[in-house]
């Protein structure tokens, strides 16, 4: 091989994974363990769904969250699958499997680590098994990535002016839950009873700077 069978770019040490893949690879079974652990707090039920909101007289709601827990599944199931394909492929002994999910997780995972030189040299479907590691520990990430937080609703330019005169002009948002508008730049203050006087203000600097 000179080709890696994960990002098609020539390799010159002649494997089925370049040395960038195979590293890559490593380091996402490495954190397997910690993105399977940081599943763990999407597994609790929402209080909507706690406090029965769903259909009036069906079944009682799942204690977790199905499809998270399907997702956690899938992570020791593909690991296993995988170590034991390389083992079948290597004539070895199957391993017998460790009492608890995680244990498995774990013994997959230290098991597939320790083959990767030969997965990565030697084996045919090493690009297959990568793409497949890749592609699950991108889902599972984007599953635990916190959410950007909501901005708000978009008032306008504030138009504070300093002692010189100037404009202040940045954005002013209307942050959910606030009940006052607050300029994060200049920290001028917006409260409800001012937004008739503030929407002048602002129409009067849009005005403004449209004419010059």
């Amino acid at each position: 091989m000179n080709t890696c069978l994960l990002c098609d770019e020539h390799d010159a040490l002649g494997g089925y994974l370049c040395p960038g893949c195979t590293k890559a690879t490593v380091v996402r079974l490495e954190c397997m363990p910690t993105l399977y652990e940081g599943l763990r707090p999407f597994l609790a039920p929402s209080s909507a769904v706690a406090q029965g909101r769903g259909g009036k007289g069906g079944p009682p709601p799942l204690p977790v969250v199905e499809n998270i827990l399907d997702l956690r599944g899938v992570m020791v199931a593909t690991l296993e699958d995988w170590l034991s394909a390389v083992r079948e492929e290597r004539g070895m002994r199957q391993l017998a499997s460790r009492p608890g999910v995680d244990g498995r997780l774990a013994a997959a995972v230290s098991g597939l680590l320790a083959n990767m030189p030969w997965v990565a040299s030697a084996w045919p479907q090493a690009g297959t098994f990568a793409e497949e590691i890749r592609d699950l520990a991108r889902s599972v990430s984007s599953t635990i990535r916190s959410p950007e937080p909501p901005r708000g609703t978009r008032i306008g330019n504030c138009p504070a002016v300093d002692p010189s005169r100037a404009l202040c002009g940045a954005v002013l948002r209307l942050a959910p839950g606030e009940k006052a508008v607050r300029c994060q730049w200049c920290g001028n203050q917006y409260p409800p009873y001012t937004w008739a006087q503030l929407k002048s203000w602002i129409d009067e600097d849009t005005g403004a700077r449209d004419v010059a």
